[in-house]
């Protein structure tokens, strides 16, 4: 079992995890809880939620209720002070508070729900949760984290301290009982192990708690009456005053802020940084004025350096992500530094092309190794020379950075069916080996700590102890690692100039660096926007990894030393040679820097100082923001169609809050050119229906005040914003003139035109009208307003409001204002009365059904579901529109006769791929609810086309079944569709429909196949509509004729190919391949069985005879001889499932095998090399 570091949840481009977050050690599974810590009981309810796949990137809080787990947990325990407590970096209160819950899962292994929430739990006066995924977080490991219930009511810049351990109890026995995370002992002394959660990191924990196989293997014993019990230790300390900590007062440095999972980029460009040549040699890249940061890495760059190197706070690298090409979704991705570095710094070196500072990166970073291969007994000898910028060096199974260079050089022997063909001199023995022809002044050695473990199939990481010196001296032992043309006189004597840490596992975690930016014995830490001093144990030692072993608190209580797996160590080392240490550790200044860009810089740096300084004296100012009639005709039909005006597009003045509100008029004349005289403003109000008109227009006595006063008046949500509609008249020669004195009888009315043939609507002009006169009176002003004739015949409507849905009435031409209950601010549409005789038909004939349109209509883009990523085509729809009406539109544009044919898909905002499930038939009433997702509307569906009508599909139910032949090597995958009623009888008279049997009368059967074994054989009656073949694999298959007729006396048994691995001192089997049934007869001895099961399998002498046999009960292999009697072994003649002990084929090979027989493919290891970056 490989333990795996506290890792955050898989993250979208919606949520990320903290950069400034402290990872977990893990515990060994075998330790006990500490006696001293005080149980005690309470009950709590269980949550089960349910959500899409993309959904599962960070925990949601929609829960139902659930059965009820137990809470257990000691009284407050008084603990020392740790040695670093008073740190910088970990400045916690000392007063921890700890608890213990113990969640019994019942029907665990039948639980259909991607992800479950346990009740809350309270630790510290703080909610806790569990949240676990029974059938893992896209990886096949049960996946576990521990949750801030509260999280989403929390007030903002919430932040708790939190050590703890989260285990899954074996039944059985305690000592298998698999615990992951921070031992509550170890409060005591490693005070900086402690996580922080926040807004940004509300969940902490393990996606690959352990693997699914052993879980759900009822023989490990995790699983017991279906029954999971999970366990949680929490421990909580006080934070205190974490975020006032300032890292240039504290270091003289900056860090790099996170944008959500770029702590790899940050360190490795925190490295680079701290190599004054190579940021000398980035400052000299040519770049003009003109060019833009987000389009040019190399301007990118300086920008980058140049804030770190000026900037008092943490510095963004959004613009050198952007000038990558990243976007948004890329940030959330954790890529491998190593892999980074080689991309950016083959990017730089083609951009250093053709300039001043061409060659710099080969200058720096490029070293060459000669590979040779020499013959032994003839004289010949082939060699080739080649560059590296930076060397992989084992980890595993090497001490030290010495061994590792050891292994590099290593001499290895070609001989017997592996000789070298020496050109003439034919096949030879040889020696083959590296050796290094010169090193270059920065050395980067990449550690391999990941590996592909074919054991596992996966990738693993490797937390080995490696040790690596301060100086490393590659001339060691007479130069055994050079080349004889290497030239002696250089002295390959390095210093450690920085160390890049990996803090977690193969599936995430956290990178961070520490780095002696002038070679001295200080050492700083870059852990994101956070740089703090440390010493050179820190740096060195702690970064080794391997196993760390804590003192005993409570000796009485275990005797054993208590042992944990360090999960933050060394990935990356950078060594600068001690010769050229004066040219690389140079000084670097403005005077590097080209002046435009120090313009440029300096210019970002006021702005951002004065957006600064404009928000801290915020409070002192008002923004008046005045609409006047040119912001209506230009924004009414075009920006908006409903109301008068977007605020945010007029001109808007801030003024001193205290400055006289007659003294602003005389602004707005200068900038307006409307004299004072001729002003006169309206108070905008927000009316119960929520449309925003003007009100009134304002008093004498209400100019006379300050600005200030009047926005507290007509602004009761005091903000600092006031609002003003600027009323100014116009004689006929166009020149202002004084506004005419408004009674109370008056009543301002604004004006819309429609034409419907345009499918158009533009504001005309603004009219006061009398409250007791009539609209008919103004028909003639109306038409002059819209150019038409005098006599011109036109229909008026109120338009009274929006939201939630569109109001808009006809207007009586013979009712009065006051009787249609028009007021000041209101708004008459009006267009010309339809001519039926015409015969034209418009799509929208009038006011109310063109703003009913322009409400709801949605452009939709339309992408086929095999292809997510490409638009085939986009139509314009109302978001009022049926299912039916969505399908028929989908039907017509492609050309398709029936519409039922049309499955729709909707999307997900924030993976940006389809959901998993499709839109049920007529399951949705309008368009709307398919676009619908949380609180986001998307403009996005997926289509496919079916070759019967859905309704009919949904009545069917679909199983992906894997027919294994008796004699073909290769399984076939069929796609069974039948009625939701049908029985697996009916499926395997389907399958014998489509496949071709060995022998007529050959009968199937159907298996439940999980981690390759047999759960369950389907008996031929059961209905099919309850079978999942999403987490098991279903196989059909012929049944052997010898099993028809098994006599009274023989047995049907399972048989699995399984491997041994050791891990944390414990055996482990893990079964691969595919899974089969045997009859053994009885007295039949093991020899026969092998003989039989060796035609089955047609596997070759040589290759057999490396298999070993053994009968397996609860995991655990009992190896047999060839005399043994297996029928004594197996008592029972009936097949129960996958926890019957079975009969286990061993192999010890860990490489692939490749194909030697028909059937190998079925029955061996043979799986796929993953890459992981």
């Amino acid at each position: 079992m490989t333990m795996m570091t506290p890792q955050p949840l898989d993250v979208t481009p919606l949520y990320s995890f903290s950069p400034l977050s402290l990872v977990l050690l893990p515990l060994s599974p075998f330790t006990a809880v500490p006696c001293y810590l005080c149980i005690y009981s309470a009950c709590f309810n269980l949550r089960y939620v349910q959500q899409e796949d993309e959904e599962m990137l960070v925990p949601h809080s929609d829960v139902v209720e659930g059965p009820l787990p137990v809470l257990e947990g000691p009284q407050p325990m008084e603990v020392a002070t740790a040695d670093n407590a008073g740190s910088l970096e970990n400045r916690v209160s000392d007063d921890p508070q700890a608890s213990r819950f113990t969640w019994p899962m019942e029907n665990f292994s039948r639980l259909n729900v991607k992800k479950i929430y346990s009740e809350i739990f309270v630790v510290g006066g703080y909610k806790w949760r569990i949240l676990i995924f029974p059938k893992g977080n896209n990886v096949d490991y049960l996946s576990m984290y521990l949750d801030v219930a509260d999280s989403a009511t929390l007030p903002y810049g919430w932040n708790r301290y939190a050590q703890f351990s989260l285990a899954i109890v074996n039944h059985v026995h305690d000592k298998y009982t698999i615990k992951k995370g921070k031992h509550l002992l170890v409060i005591v002394n490693r005070l900086h192990t402690q996580h922080q959660f926040n807004q940004r990191e509300s969940d902490w924990g393990f996606t690959s708690f352990m693997p699914l196989s052993e879980l759900y293997d009822p023989n490990k014993g995790f699983l017991v009456n279906d029954t999971c019990i999970v366990e949680a230790d929490v421990a909580v300390r006080k934070v205190v005053d974490y975020w006032s900590y300032d890292s240039k007062k504290e270091t003289g440095y900056v860090g790099l802020k996170n944008q959500g999972a770029t702590c790899y980029m940050n360190s490795l460009l925190q490295t680079l940084y701290h190599i004054p040549y190579f940021r000398k040699a980035v400052y000299h890249m040519p770049t003009t004025e003109n060019d833009n940061p987000i389009g040019s890495i190399p301007l990118a760059l300086q920008s980058l350096f140049y804030k770190l190197q000026y900037n008092d706070t943490s510095v963004s690298t959004k613009e050198l992500t952007k000038s990558f090409g990243w976007d948004t979704y890329d940030s959330f991705m954790q890529h491998d530094v190593q892999e980074l570095n080689r991309v950016l710094c083959e990017k730089l070196e083609d951009k250093m092309k053709g300039t001043v500072v061409e060659g710099t990166i080969q200058q720096l970073f490029e070293g060459h190794h000669m590979n040779y291969i020499e013959c032994i007994n003839v004289d010949f000898k082939s060699t080739r020379k080649e560059s590296f910028y930076d060397l992989q060096l084992d980890v595993k199974g090497c001490k030290d950075v010495y061994a590792s260079f050891d292994k590099y050089v290593e001499v290895e022997r070609l001989e017997g069916d592996n000789k070298y063909h020496a050109e003439d001199n034919g096949l030879q023995d040889a020696k083959k080996g590296v050796l290094f022809i010169d090193f270059p002044p920065v050395l980067q050695l990449q550690l391999k700590r990941f590996e592909y473990d074919f054991m596992r199939d996966a990738m693993i990481k490797i937390n080995d102890r490696y040790e690596f010196p301060l100086e490393l001296d590659l001339d060691r032992d007479n130069g055994k690692y050079l080349s004889p043309e290497a030239d002696k006189s250089v002295r390959n004597l390095y210093m450690l100039h920085s160390v890049l840490v990996h803090s977690g596992g193969v599936h995430g975690g956290h990178y961070y660096a520490f780095i002696r930016p002038t070679l001295s014995n200080q050492w700083y830490k870059f852990d994101d926007e956070r740089v703090t001093k440390e010493d050179v144990k820190r740096a060195l030692e702690e970064q080794y990894g391997g196993e760390e072993e804590l003192p005993q608190t409570n000796p009485g209580y275990n005797s054993a030393p208590f042992k944990f797996t360090k999960y933050s160590n060394a990935y990356m080392l950078v060594y600068i040679r001690v010769s050229d240490k004066d040219k690389i550790i140079c000084n670097v200044d403005e005077k590097d820097i080209a002046e435009h860009l120090r313009i440029r810089l300096k210019k970002e740096q006021e702005e951002k100082e004065d957006k600064r300084r404009y928000k801290a004296q915020a409070h002192l100012y008002t923004i008046i923001k005045v609409a006047r009639d040119d912001d209506l005709r230009e924004q009414i039909g075009k920006d908006i169609y409903f109301d008068l005006v977007d605020h945010d597009k007029v001109r808007n003045f801030r003024i001193q809050k205290n400055m006289p509100f007659n003294l602003f008029k005389e602004e707005v004349a200068k900038e307006l050119g409307v004299p004072v005289q001729f002003q006169r403003y309206w108070i905008w109000a927000k009316r119960q229906n929520h449309t925003y008109r003007p009100n009134r227009p304002l008093t004498p006595h209400e100019e006379a005040q300050t600005v200030g006063a009047l926005r507290e008046v007509s602004n009761k949500a005091h903000n600092a914003e006031l609002k003003l509609f600027l009323e100014v008249e116009y004689g006929p020669d166009l020149h202002p003139i004084l506004p005419p004195e408004k009674i109370k009888e008056e009543l301002l009315l604004f004006f819309k035109l429609y034409d419907p043939e345009k499918e158009e609507l533009r504001y005309v002009g603004r009219l006061f009208v009398k409250s007791f006169g009539k609209p008919i009176e103004i028909l003639k002003k109306l038409n002059e307003l819209a150019g038409f004739t005098p006599d011109e015949e036109i229909e008026l409507f109120e338009e009274i409001k929006y939201e939630p849905s569109v109001m808009c009435e006809r207007l009586d031409k013979r009712a009065s204002y006051r009787f249609s209950q028009i007021e000041d601010g209101d708004i008459i549409c009006f267009q010309k009365r339809p001519q039926p005789e015409t015969g034209k038909i418009f799509r929208f004939p009038d006011v109310p059904s063109f703003l009913e349109y322009v409400k709801n209509r949605q452009v939709v883009h339309f992408r086929a579901l095999e292809r997510p990523k490409e638009d085939e085509f986009f139509l314009e729809l109302s978001k009022n529109h049926t299912y039916d009406d969505v399908v028929e539109r989908v039907a017509q544009r492609m050309g398709l006769e029936d519409p039922s044919k049309v499955r729709l898909t909707p999307h997900n905002c924030y993976s940006q791929q389809p959901k998993p499930d499709p839109i049920k038939y007529r399951a949705v009433d309008h368009l709307l609810d398919m676009l619908v997702h949380y609180n986001q509307i998307s403009d996005i569906l997926y289509y496919e086309v079916l070759d019967i009508p859905l309704p009919e599909l949904q009545c069917l139910k679909t199983l992906k079944v894997a027919f294994h032949h008796a004699t073909k090597d290769e399984a076939l995958i069929l796609n069974i569709r039948l009625p939701k009623q049908s029985t697996v009888g009916d499926v395997l008279n389907e399958i014998k429909s489509k496949v071709e049997l060995s022998h007529p009368s050959a009968e199937l059967r159907l298996l439940e196949v999980f981690y390759h074994k047999v759960y369950k054989i389907f008996p031929i009656n059961e209905k099919i509509e309850n079978i999942n073949d999403q987490y098991w694999t279903l196989r059909a298959e012929e049944i052997p004729g010898d099993e028809k007729n098994i006599g009274p006396n023989d047995r049907l048994i399972h048989v699995y190919h399984f491997t041994k691995a050791s891990a944390q001192n414990q055996v482990q089997v893990q079964n691969f391949g595919d899974p089969f049934f045997l009859v053994i007869h009885e007295g039949e001895r093991l020899e026969d069985v092998k003989s039989r099961i060796q035609r089955r399998l047609q596997v070759p002498d040589e290759e057999f005879s490396k298999w070993k046999f053994a009968f397996l009960s609860l995991g655990r292999p009992e190896y047999l001889e060839d005399s043994d009697i297996i029928s004594n072994l197996f008592q029972r003649r009936e097949i129960y499932g996958a926890w019957e002990p079975y009969l286990g084929l061993e192999h010890s090979d860990t490489t692939p095998k490749r194909a030697y027989a028909a059937n190998q493919n079925r029955h061996t290891f043979e799986k796929p090399v993953k890459i992981y970056n």
